[in-house]
Parts: structure tokens; sequence; C-alpha cells
């Protein structure tokens, strides 16, 4: 039988990202991801729904998410679903996670997100560089940067070149 994990998500971060580095050196964050759903009830009446998502980032994307997002700042967020099992004091428990792949940052220059005025690239070419490991070199589109930790070795169609979005990028925004 065939399975399909994907994720994506557009959230807010709850807390500022701290990075931390495992004994193989290789660096991993954890962050919280919150998104809002806004929908009126049986009553006609407004309600705001917010559903909290924990993210695990690794290697280079990790780094990056602690240098340029801050608690508050708008992110795109594309992985695999996880499921953590452990148990503790006789107690089995379980925690759904997602396992960041590539990381968008969301948001402008003057908008208060990320720690370095935001993280997004605009016109002006502020913003980080895009990084993409599997090509090793620096470049960004106009959507702004976006971190690829998959391992691939495809290069990241956003963020690599400097023309518009590859056709067949299906993302409305």
């Amino acid at each position: 039988m065939a399975s399909y994990n994907r994720v994506v998500l557009v959230g807010n971060l709850t807390r500022d990202p701290e990075l931390r580095y495992i004994p193989s050196g290789t660096a991993v964050t954890d962050i919280g991801l919150a998104m809002n759903e806004k929908y009126k009830n049986g009553k006609g009446e407004w309600v705001e729904e917010v559903t909290f998502v924990d993210v695990t980032m690794w290697g280079r994307t990790a780094e990056v998410a602690c240098e340029y997002l801050s608690k508050g700042s708008s992110a795109l967020i594309e992985g695999r679903l996880k499921l953590d099992q452990w148990e503790k004091d006789g107690k089995k428990n379980s925690r759904l996670r997602v396992v960041c792949d590539r990381m968008q940052m969301l948001g402008s220059k003057g908008d208060g997100s990320g720690k370095r005025g935001g993280g997004r690239g605009g016109e002006s070419g502020g913003g980080p560089p895009a990084y993409d490991e599997s090509e090793a070199s620096f470049g960004g589109g106009p959507s702004g940067p976006s971190y690829d930790d998959s391992g691939s070795g495809a290069p990241n169609r956003q963020s690599v070149g400097h023309g518009a979005p590859t056709p067949g990028d299906d993302i409305p925004f």
C-alpha cells in the first residue's frame, strides 16, 4: 500500500528559536508554530481557533531560523509528520510533530518579524541570502529566500536563479 507524508504549514512562531548542536556537530532547533483559523459557527458568530504545532529544524535551516526569525515571525514550513513515543513514570506518552525539510520566511522588512529587520528580501535586495546546501551557492528570487535541507541533491526551485518562480509552482501567494 502506498503512503505519502507531506505537510505544508503557514503560521507565526510562538517563541524565539534556540540553536543547539548534537554531539556530531549538527545544528538543531525546535520551534512552535501557531496557525489561526476564523469561521462562523452555527449561531452566525465569528470564532477564532488556534492550532499549535511543534516543528524541528536541522542543519543550515536551523541556523538560518535562529539567525533571522523570532517570536511572531511568519514562516512557511514544508516537512513530514513524525510520531515521538516515550514512557515516563510508567505512563506511555506520544506527540506528533513536524520535521522541517524546507522553510520560507514570510513578511516584509518593516513588519517587525525577524531579528534583522524581517525575513524577506524584497526588491531592495534586503534580508538574508538564499542558501541551498545541495548547490552551495547563493541566489534568491523575488519571493524571498528559502532554505532546503532535504538532502535530495536537487536544486530548490525557489532559491536558485534570479527570475520568476518556475512554472508548475502551485503556491497561490
